[in-house]
């Protein structure tokens, strides 16, 4: 297995400026990413994400991510899913105003008291996701989790980006179409590293690994078992291979 990076969770809240549960949005994942959990936490920016930032889109699929929508529209959960997998948890804040009896907020650029109350109780329940999600193994096809713990303060710091979470992608080309498969820099290494030349058995192994990290389409194993062959060969032969 490759050593990715530490585990985070990434935020990513609703990019709606018209409702002032947009605004709460915004303003919870900034809390929570500065204030409660800045360091089990990063921002995952949604207009980057859906114009195809490779970084965010990673992030999303490797990691457990928690979306915040103002409205039923779930404009941030919905993005999530369609472009990198189910989010591991979700919040609405219309819901959640109406779940818990609290004031309905009000101002967009500065948000009344009841709004202020909001962003404080969202901010609460993202951190106990977060640690949910950090104390269990998170299941990315069933976004489940098991135990929860009570949301404590870490030494705030600057809300950091998921596009520099460190981890790697690499593009590779299978049958005629680019590819961007995650990890794959950090498997070539171990498996080049370990000695395991581009030999038919090290390719199988190789897909095997790939498939942790990617979604591979039914009957297209074969096809990227060629481009990872291809590649993995190429990549032995840089300097500093293992011959």
């Amino acid at each position: 297995m490759p050593d990715l990076p530490k585990k985070k969770v990434g935020i990513v809240s609703c990019s709606g400026e018209e409702l002032p549960e947009g605004t709460v949005t915004r303003l919870a994942a900034l809390k929570v990413l500065e204030q409660l959990r800045p360091a089990d936490t990063v921002t995952i920016c949604l207009p980057l994400f859906l114009a195809g930032g490779e970084g965010d889109r990673a992030f999303a699929k490797f990691y457990p991510t928690i979306a915040i929508d103002g409205c039923d529209k779930r404009c941030a959960a919905r993005g999530t899913e369609m472009y990198s997998g189910k989010p591991a948890a979700s919040i609405v804040i219309s819901e959640l105003v109406a779940e818990r009896g609290l004031g309905k907020p009000e101002g967009k650029r500065r948000l009344n008291e009841a709004g202020q109350q909001v962003v404080d109780a969202t901010a609460g329940q993202v951190a106990e996701l977060v640690d949910e999600l950090l104390q269990k193994n998170w299941n990315r096809t069933a976004g489940a989790v098991e135990e929860t713990a009570a949301p404590e303060v870490q030494e705030a710091v600057q809300a950091t980006c998921s596009c520099g979470s460190g981890i790697p992608v690499q593009d590779i080309v299978i049958n005629g179409q680019t590819v961007t498969l995650i990890a794959l820099p950090l498997i070539f290494q171990q498996f080049r590293d370990s000695g395991k030349p581009a030999l038919p058995d090290t390719i199988r192994e190789l897909l095997e690994s790939v498939k942790i990290y990617n979604p591979i389409p039914p009957g297209e194993e074969d096809a990227y078992a060629a481009s990872l062959s291809r590649e993995y060969a190429a990549f032995c032969e840089q300097p500093g291979a293992v011959k």
